[in-house]
């Protein structure tokens, strides 16, 4: 563990007063090592303090603070950081790898007129109290704060609660506790195992490959099993097979539907027409009039199945869940999540924080809110939906279990009550949240599974399918469907059963599907590779590099990320690779866990890093990137213009580079005329963050932006442009630009 406090040094200048570069150079002290402390007056608590001093509480969020302040009263302060104020230095790699890999941090820029706040409470206040997130972020952030105030290290001031609810901010107060070095430890290797290979690396990669790229422990390797899973893909060889199913109907009138399994006792495989034909022959003996022994029922069996509900959300489930329920990708998921977390206004309530922290791998529920949910069930549903014993759900052996599952903080504030206080994706996501976890305490669905086999010859059928006896957590919340749903006739062994239909269907083996944000995340979580709070990130990084796009959803690498990944595949297969990353989140935990060092782990990842980075600086030549072409020719030279990847995303250029050096941005002309100026035509573009928006070509003669399709017609109404506009449910529909009309829904 890094030791406080640590010797001063002269090193570097780190007390820059502004954003201009100076031209004399000064002499100025830092600290390395755990923490860099500038030269300032010392801090001393007022002697003797105002008569109105209060309690000092310290958090991330203004949201979060404003939240808090209400619970406490006039006795205290609540002030948000707003995130990190301090980190490792942008312009220098800030790690002395010679010294058990020592970090300098220095104070964040736009964070100064905050710290000088803080200090000024902190020599007013009569005790402080650091309230920052629950994890191991916020015990850094935490920590950071302590030095930035000069306090004991081991006084009693880190609280922590789960919820932003009264009962939950007065016991974390109650309950005050040292600052956990173990956590800050974890949080400061990771930290420093990003900077060695972002400063190291990703350097390299723009030498070799192109500027802007960057490397990551673990969005490389999310991007490598991007790419090995495209390698399977167009591998893949396609074979078919085939499928007979039969028509059957009993003497009294009862039909079933069959599927042939076995021939001569062997599971049947058919890999082609004629042998398929064969079977089908076979099955229409009866219509021949052929005399042979008739088809009957030789099996019927029945069994009955409970189906548990699925635990409470975790992070990962939470986000999978919203791809696929509520199209929301990673990061918005997170973004509104924490907006219901740190609380949102609801009228006379005031401020309340609605669900639980969400970054959390846990799907442990306290006793009381299960205690409040069978209850709740009781009530609404009826006794008979509250299991005889609560369901208890074990988490994944890596979890931290330091946090709570995802749930709602009040069950008295259902999704009807609030629901005029929240946007539409708030809402959506919150009654999610709110169905997943009552679900998670109710009955289990309880269903008949009946299975009826046919004889015919030499072949054998079966029909499967299930009825419904009680509803269960299904009632309120349906996380998957059952398949083979027909609904079976009462038959009995021995009935007689007569051929009215053969079915025969081609089939083609299907290649491993591209990930969507869903499953790559799954994938992520069950391969042990990065932790809650990093998931969003990979997905959003991954993206805003061009090293995939997106297709149908569904992540398609790029011509970059190929190159990238193949480079990184040969020269530090080491590192970026599932096995040792997954090692390498095992450390940290068990840094955290305090049966590992921050040392230790360091030096182990350097001592594979070092001799690969050596390898490729000798031995990596420069690669580039062949463009596509874009069916476009150069203006300048008349030669073919090819998509190019560069540091802001992707471009046009000139294929003779560098002769020629013309490039451009990327346009779609729409061919529709401006609505505005009646001259220019609309051409697609992509906004700074990747979204779509419609422009005129005219600007900046003309500045017509539009974030939805104009379709060159005018309202009948009104005579304003029409547009196509997203609906819920998927589909569009042409709406007027400036009022009520509407026409019919476009599939």
């Amino acid at each position: 563990m890094l030791e406080f406090p640590i010797k001063r040094t002269i090193t570097i200048d780190d007390s820059k007063k502004g954003r201009k570069k100076k031209s004399a150079q000064k002499e100025k002290v830092v600290i390395k090592g755990s923490v860099n402390l500038p030269v300032r007056e010392p801090l001393k608590k007022l002697d003797p303090l105002p008569k109105n001093a209060k309690n000092l509480v310290i958090v991330e969020s203004p949201a979060k603070a404003k939240t808090i302040e209400k619970f406490l009263g006039k006795d205290f302060k609540v002030l948000a950081s707003r995130g990190h104020l301090r980190d490792l230095p942008r312009n220098q790699f800030g790690v002395d790898v010679s010294r058990d890999f020592a970090p300098t941090y220095i104070d964040m820029y736009d964070k100064k007129k905050i710290i000088e706040e803080l200090r000024h409470e902190y020599v007013r206040s009569k005790k402080v109290y650091l309230a920052t997130d629950p994890d191991r972020e916020g015990e850094a952030i935490s920590w950071h704060l302590a030095h930035i105030l000069e306090m004991d290290l081991q006084e009693p001031c880190r609280i922590m609660f789960h919820e932003i609810t009264e009962d939950a901010v007065t016991a974390g107060l109650n309950d005050p506790e040292p600052i956990d070095l173990n956590r800050v430890d974890a949080q400061q290797a990771r930290r420093i195992l990003d900077r060695i290979v972002g400063y190291q690396l990703s350097p390299l990669l723009w030498k070799k490959v192109c500027k802007g790229l960057s490397a990551g422990r673990v969005q490389s390797v999310a991007v490598r099993l991007i790419c090995e899973r495209e390698e399977e893909i167009k591998a893949f060889v396609p074979e078919e097979y085939w499928s007979v199913s039969a028509v059957y109907e009993t003497d009294d009138g009862m039909k079933i539907t069959a599927d042939v399994i076995k021939e001569n006792g062997k599971k049947i495989k058919l890999s082609d027409k004629a042998a398929t034909d064969a079977v089908e022959a076979e099955l229409r003996w009866e219509s021949r009039k052929e005399n042979r022994p008739a088809d009957k029922v030789t099996k019927v069996e029945k069994r009955k199945r409970k189906r548990m509900p699925q635990p409470p959300f975790t992070t990962s489930t939470m986000q999978q869940e919203c791809v696929g329920k509520l199209n929301f990708g990673a990061k918005k998921t997170m973004m509104l999540a924490q907006q219901l977390y740190e609380g949102l206004e609801l009228g006379g309530r005031g401020h309340v924080g609605l669900i639980t922290y969400m970054r959390t791998d846990s799907t442990r529920i306290n006793e009381d809110m299960i205690k409040d949910a069978r209850e709740f069930i009781a009530n609404v549903y009826g006794k008979e939906f509250v299991p005889p014993k609560p369901h208890a759900y074990k988490s994944r052996a890596t979890s931290q279990d330091a946090h709570e599952a995802i749930r709602p903080t009040s069950l008295e504030l259902t999704p009807q009550v609030v629901s005029a206080f929240l946007s539409r994706d708030q809402l959506r996501l919150y009654t999610l949240i709110w169905n997943r976890f009552l679900a998670s305490q109710m009955a289990p669905v309880e269903t008949e599974h009946m299975s009826i086999t046919v004889e015919s010859g030499n072949y054998e059928l079966k029909a499967s399918g299930y009825t419904v006896l009680f509803k269960g957590f299904t009632e309120l919340y349906e996380e998957q469907k059952e398949k083979g749903s027909q609904e079976l006739p009462p038959i009995h062994e021995a009935t007689i059963v007569h051929n009215k239909k053969v079915e025969k269907v081609q089939h083609f083996t299907q290649p491993p599907a591209r990930y969507t944000e869903a499953s790559l995340i799954k994938t992520l979580e069950e391969k042990g590779i990065g932790r809650p709070s990093t998931y969003a990130p990979i997905m959003d990084t991954i993206k805003n590099r061009n090293y995939v796009e997106k297709q149908d959803k569904q992540f398609v690498p790029t011509e970059l990320g190929v190159v990238t990944i193949k480079l990184l595949k040969e020269y530090f297969d080491g590192i970026i690779n599932v096995d040792f990353t997954a090692h390498m989140e095992e450390s940290l935990d068990g840094i955290e866990q305090g049966s590992d060092t921050y040392t230790h782990v360091l030096k182990e990842f350097y001592e594979v890093f070092k001799p690969e980075l050596d390898h490729a600086e000798e031995g990596m030549e420069k690669v580039t990137v062949a463009g596509q072409e874009s069916g476009e020719l150069c203006e300048l030279c008349g030669s073919p213009m090819v998509y190019k990847f560069g540091r802001f995303g992707k471009f046009l250029a000139c294929s003779n580079f560098p002769e020629c050096r013309n490039t451009k941005a990327i346009v779609e002309d729409t061919g529709i005329t401006c609505p505005k100026c009646g001259e220019g035509s609309l051409i697609k573009r992509k906004s700074k963050r990747g979204r779509t928006f419609y422009g005129c070509n005219r600007y900046p003669e003309c500045e017509f932006t539009s974030w939805d399709k104009p379709v060159g017609r005018d309202c009948p109404k009104c005579g304003h442009f029409l547009m196509e506009k997203k609906i819920r449910g998927g589909g569009k529909q042409i709406v007027c630009s400036n009022g009520d009309y509407e026409e019919e829904k476009i599939k």
